[in-house]
């Protein structure tokens, strides 16, 4: 499927107000592998992610030789695209490695992604977040108990001394927050040396792996050259992150010294990451803006494919149309080209032909799974039983490759529909609904399901374990 939209559900267990030494650890578990200083914004619902095949399939071919190299290619790991601008990737678990759309937007080669990524593969090798939790675990048990020092001694020196209440009061707050203050630096100390780590980790990967480490020094020399406006007088002890000027330096000196410093990316490799650019600029930005990065006289690949994808989006399809069929005559093996036009057609109200091109799209992508959804959705809309049959294979086979999808159980759920099949549509709600993080009406709908199946039969089985979950502590993310 072309870019799309959805939430990963990353609440909190609770809502209710947190004192500030626990809302400090919050934070800083949530940001204490961010590559750059950059805050994520993260919502209330969850952080908003991207699907597209073309470029999760871009950021898994740059990552797969570094996590080869750091001993991980087996660990399942998936690179996941969040829709911010900031120039940002973080690690929150040992599964994914996030990056936002501005860093894969901003970077222009790439090298420079593959250096964030062997940073942040460094962090998942080195065992960084669970090293971090338990010393997050120490910190507060350490300052709990100065706290309670601190509290007894200012309330018994409050009596010795027939204090008022307001000075007992002050210097009670003094011994809370004291503990709590150098609970903070030990941490934020502990952050910046993992961070130092990770960098001469990712370098080491990348040496590993024939790769230049000098796309990672450009990054982290531009966030040094931007720290002179934003961060000027910041204490160096209450951040995260090492200031970047002397990251830099320490980078400069492992970094130079690999073999591979001055090897440029392959050609291919540069148009891929120029395309997937052009791509998010297409989708993410107006009109207006994508004609002002790619303008009419720029008729490269990567500038036709923007406004493509623009035009499209803003109702001129006939227009966008012609210019797609102009992207395959050019790269008639572009799995992706082919995707766009199946998309602009199913999207202004032409499933039957959308089918043609997404059938084209699924048999050339080496992952055709967010593909086969689309597919698998066009197939639907032509209100044919034997098209409602063929959806749900590539649907079912969809699913089997990522089980994470919701769209693809909705899909799924409407083409049992069209069959008459109740008891696999209410199935199938539910999982979307459980893939979604609404585990209440997840659960409201497997209940109904089980009611269509025998007792113990697999789809019966299926809606039970749905209807039997419980979230631990209430969340209701995904992950």
């Amino acid at each position: 499927m072309g870019i799309s939209f959805q939430m990963i559900g990353l609440r909190p267990s609770s809502q209710r107000r947190t004192a500030p030494a626990a809302r400090a650890i919050a934070m800083l578990t949530a940001v204490a592998v961010t590559c750059s200083s950059l805050p994520v914004r993260a919502q209330d619902g969850g952080l908003p992610i991207i699907r597209d095949a073309e470029i999760e399939q871009l950021l898994r071919d740059y990552s797969a030789p570094v996590l080869g190299a750091a001993g991980l290619a087996r660990q399942n790991i998936h690179p996941v695209i969040i829709s911010d601008r900031s120039f940002n990737a973080f690690v929150i678990d040992a599964k994914h490695i996030f990056v936002n759309a501005g860093a894969l937007m901003d970077s222009k080669t790439p090298n420079q992604i593959i250096g964030v990524l062997a940073h942040e593969t460094g962090h998942i090798a080195g065992g960084h977040l669970s090293k971090l939790r338990a010393e997050l675990a120490n910190a507060q048990t350490a300052a709990i108990i100065a706290m309670l020092l601190g509290v007894g001694a200012a309330v018994a020196g409050g009596r010795a001394g027939g204090g008022s209440n307001g000075s007992v009061g002050n210097a009670t707050m003094a011994a809370i927050m004291a503990p709590q203050s150098a609970m903070m630096a030990s941490i934020l100390s502990y952050q910046r040396q993992q961070e130092e780590q990770a960098d001469k980790a990712g370098v080491k990967f990348l040496t590993a792996t024939g790769q230049s480490a000098k796309g990672m020094y450009e990054t982290f020399k531009r966030f040094a050259e931007n720290e002179l406006f934003s961060s000027q007088g910041a204490s160096p002890y209450m951040r995260s992150h090492p200031m970047s000027k002397e990251r830099v330096a320490s980078l400069t000196e492992v970094a130079r010294s690999s073999p591979y410093w001055d090897k440029p990316d392959p050609p291919e490799l540069q148009q891929r990451h120029d395309l997937m650019r052009a791509k998010l600029h297409g989708y993410l930005d107006r009109p207006d803006t994508v004609l002002r990065v790619y303008p009419p006289t720029d008729q490269s690949l990567p500038a036709r494919y923007a406004r493509a994808i623009s035009a499209y989006r803003y109702g001129n399809v006939r227009a966008a149309l012609a210019q797609m069929d102009g992207l395959i005559q050019s790269m008639p093996n572009n799995p992706y080209f082919y995707e766009l036009k199946g998309q602009a057609l199913l999207e202004s109200g032409h499933p039957a032909e959308a089918v043609g091109p997404l059938r084209q799209a699924a048999s050339l992508a080496p992952n055709p799974t967010l593909i086969q959804v689309m597919l698998g959705q066009a197939l639907i809309a032509t209100n044919s039983p034997a098209a409602a049959s063929e959806a749900i294979n590539y649907l079912q086979s969809a699913i089997l490759r990522d089980p994470d999808i919701p769209d693809a159980y909705m899909q799924l759920a409407m083409a049992y529909g069209r069959k008459g099949d109740n008891a696999q549509a209410d199935l199938a709600s539910a999982q979307a609904a459980f893939a979604k993080g609404d585990f209440r009406t997840a659960r409201q709908l497997a209940k109904r399901a089980k009611e269509h199946f025998p007792v113990g039969a697999p789809g019966w089985v299926k809606a039970d374990d749905i209807e039997g979950f419980r979230p631990p502590g209430g969340s209701r993310g995904p992950f």
